[in-house]
């Protein structure tokens, strides 16, 4: 009887030692939900106040474009950054504000601490995504292109699509979507094609030996003067450049707009109305002729022996 009853005595024990422990757990638990509930109406708090934070930046945003937008001495560029970095900033000071009402004892200064001890390596990690950040920034205020231009970069050529942040993004000629870091452009020569509208057109052709240079010369300055679409000034030029193998060769340079007829048509055209207009006059435009002389091989005769 007496080690059944010790039996007894130390499952009792047992029992009652688990359940300390489960009730210690439980209390912990009960203490965590507890704090949770408490800060639950702060967290709501803090979710409002950074929506509200999102919905000025959006305002700040539609503020700049109407402000802006029509005024005459107003850059398109400054635009885009007052837009991004004065939209980011008002983001980031409404998510500092937010984390201060959820988090207690939470301080701005705590957080710009933490980033201090860790700037060293996180300057040697991000520093492209730095240096292009600053590169996208001075190209916005600087402004040597804009959206919608035509520039070559690095012998990358396209028109702007897009101005970001981080990279500047082209389409090229033949649809495809060239995407250069700011820190490149930035570094970097750009050419900047449709900086201004007036642009010289260049072709060369080439008349021959036998056709008499100063017609030629008066055929294609007429063509180049009624021309409705090419610019009387500057002035065109046409003038001899080489001696080639088969061709005196011509030097014809004019200017147009841009803005009415691309480089491209006008060339054509011109092209079409020079073969069109020395044909009529009789003006020879050669080509290479290679000649091929073939000889027939010797042909032997057979003596007949002797007998």
């Amino acid at each position: 009887m007496a080690n059944l009853a010790n039996n007894v005595s130390t499952q009792t024990h047992a029992i009652f030692n688990e359940n300390s422990k489960y009730h210690d757990a439980y209390q912990t638990i009960d203490k965590i939900v507890a704090s949770f509930w408490e800060r639950v109406p702060y967290l709501c708090i803090a979710i409002i106040v950074f929506i509200i934070f999102w919905f000025l930046s959006k305002f700040f945003k539609l503020f700049v474009v109407r402000a802006l937008s029509n005024r005459s001495y107003a850059k398109q560029n400054l635009v885009l950054v007052l837009n991004r970095v004065g939209s980011t900033f008002i983001i980031f000071f409404g998510f500092l504000i937010a984390l201060v009402i959820a988090i207690p004892g939470f301080s701005p200064g705590q957080l710009m601490s933490a980033l201090g001890i860790g700037s060293v390596a996180i300057g040697f990690a991000f520093k492209d995504i730095f240096q292009n950040l600053l590169s996208g920034i001075l190209i916005l205020l600087g402004e040597p292109f804009r959206i919608g231009d035509a520039i070559i970069c690095n012998g990358l050529e396209g028109t702007v699509e897009d101005i970001q942040i981080r990279a500047t993004t082209l389409r090229s000629y033949d649809g495809r979507r060239i995407v250069i870091p700011n820190a490149t452009v930035y570094t970097s020569s750009i050419t900047v094609v449709t900086a201004y509208t007036q642009r010289r057109c260049e072709i060369n052709v080439g008349i021959g030996y036998d056709d008499d240079v100063q017609k030629a010369k008066a055929v294609v300055l007429d063509i180049l003067k009624n021309h409705k679409d090419i610019l009387n000034q500057p002035a065109s030029l046409v003038n001899v450049t080489a001696l080639g193998d088969f061709a005196i060769n011509l030097n014809i340079r004019w200017w147009i707009d841009t803005s009415n007829v691309t480089l491209l048509n006008a060339a054509s055209m011109v092209h079409e109305e020079i073969v069109t207009a020395f044909a009529k006059e009789g003006i020879s435009i050669p080509y290479p002729i290679q000649e091929q002389i073939t000889q027939a091989p010797p042909v032997q005769i057979e003596s007949e022996p002797k007998t």
